[in-house]
């Protein structure tokens, strides 16, 4: 209510600020106004310009507004398509619909999700879907945080402090993404919110949604979907997309159990790579390591399958992979992207342990 407030009463005071005549700013009230947009604080040389800053600060206000006061998108029983199926062992995930400025917190009992906290985040000044440093947009993709850094450690901009994000990941390294320094952060402290396109790239909220999101989120495990756009559908029909892939999953596991390697091998696309791999290597080397045991037995636990958003008939599945053979035997955490192909089948593209 407080936000709807500030936003009510900014609304009517500029179309005022644009009629009157100009009049020089104090420093302190530059620093302010520029603050507010994230951007450097004017030259007292400068002053004419702050009629033409005031009104884009307006729009942005505008639009700010018409973002917090949308109806909810959320119907009763639907969930994010993007969460397929969280383990027992992610409590929460976050997903961030990004054009419309929208965090959702869920939380995941037994397999059932239901959102427990939204609130308003900004994104970059250029809009969504970085590809390179400096570019001021804001990534699309499935990231981990590293952490928390707090207010003290950091410049005023952050504000409370800082949710360093994974940026780049496995996905964007294979498309060529670059840059750093994607985090979840918050506003200077004397700023209530930024608006909705302001920031270098990260995702900004007010300093007490921000610190509100510490009991959620445990590091290098809960997963913060940034998102391009986000679907609602109820559980039911979900869960017919799920089943179908936790199908395709376990027949890759049981193929590659019986070492029958053909058919484990038919499991990976043609595009596929893995840790310098393509699929001619990867097969070759498969071939030879299967060629040497007697026996193969391949476990999993702790399966997330979560829609790679932004990319078509994308899903990534991560989980906890046990392997013991006659000679052998390794625990590790392991993440793939399964891509539906032309016919579709449903097949590994990327892979890494």
């Amino acid at each position: 209510m407080a936000h709807r407030r500030f936003l009510a009463c900014a609304l009517l005071f500029a179309p005022l600020a644009l009629t009157a005549s100009p009049k020089p700013l104090s420093e302190p009230a530059r620093h302010r106004a520029a603050a507010l947009r994230g951007m450097p604080a004017l030259s007292a040389r400068s002053d004419a310009a702050v009629v033409i800053n005031t009104s884009v600060r307006l729009q942005e206000l505008v639009e700010e507004a018409q973002l917090r006061l949308a109806p909810p998108r959320i119907v009763p029983g639907s969930l994010p398509t993007t969460l397929l199926k969280l383990s027992d062992a992610q409590r929460y995930a976050i997903v961030v619909d990004l054009p419309r400025a929208r965090l959702y917190v869920l939380e995941n009992t037994g397999g059932s999700l239901k959102v427990v906290r939204e609130h308003y985040a900004a994104m970059g000044r250029n809009g969504v879907g970085k590809q390179s440093r400096g570019d001021l947009r804001t990534p699309i993709g499935i990231y981990t945080i590293t952490g928390f850094t707090p207010d003290a450690a950091l410049p005023d901009k952050y504000g409370a402090g800082a949710f360093p994000l994974t940026y780049p990941n496995i996905w964007d390294r294979r498309h060529g993404r670059d840059g750093s320094g994607i985090w979840l952060h918050g506003v200077p402290m004397d700023v209530g919110s930024r608006a909705p396109r302001s920031s270098e790239g990260c995702v900004t909220m007010s300093n007490s949604d921000l610190l509100a999101l510490k009991p959620y989120l445990q590091n290098g495990r809960t997963p913060v979907v940034l998102a391009d756009s986000v679907s609602w559908m109820s559980a039911a029909i979900l869960a017919k997309e799920r089943d179908a892939l936790l199908a395709r999953i376990e027949e890759w596991r049981t193929r590659w159990s019986a070492i029958n390697t053909p058919a484990y091998l038919d499991f990976y696309a043609e595009d596929f790579v893995s840790n310098g791999m393509n699929k001619s290597a990867f097969s070759a080397y498969k071939k030879r390591v299967n060629a040497s045991k007697r026996r193969i037995d391949v476990q999993l636990h702790d399966l997330d399958l979560i829609r790679y958003p932004g990319e078509p008939s994308l899903v990534m599945a991560q989980f906890r992979q046990d392997y013991t053979s006659d000679n052998f035997s390794v625990s590790a955490r392991k993440q793939q992207f399964w891509q539906q192909q032309k016919d579709g089948s449903w097949k590994i593209v990327l892979e890494e342990s």
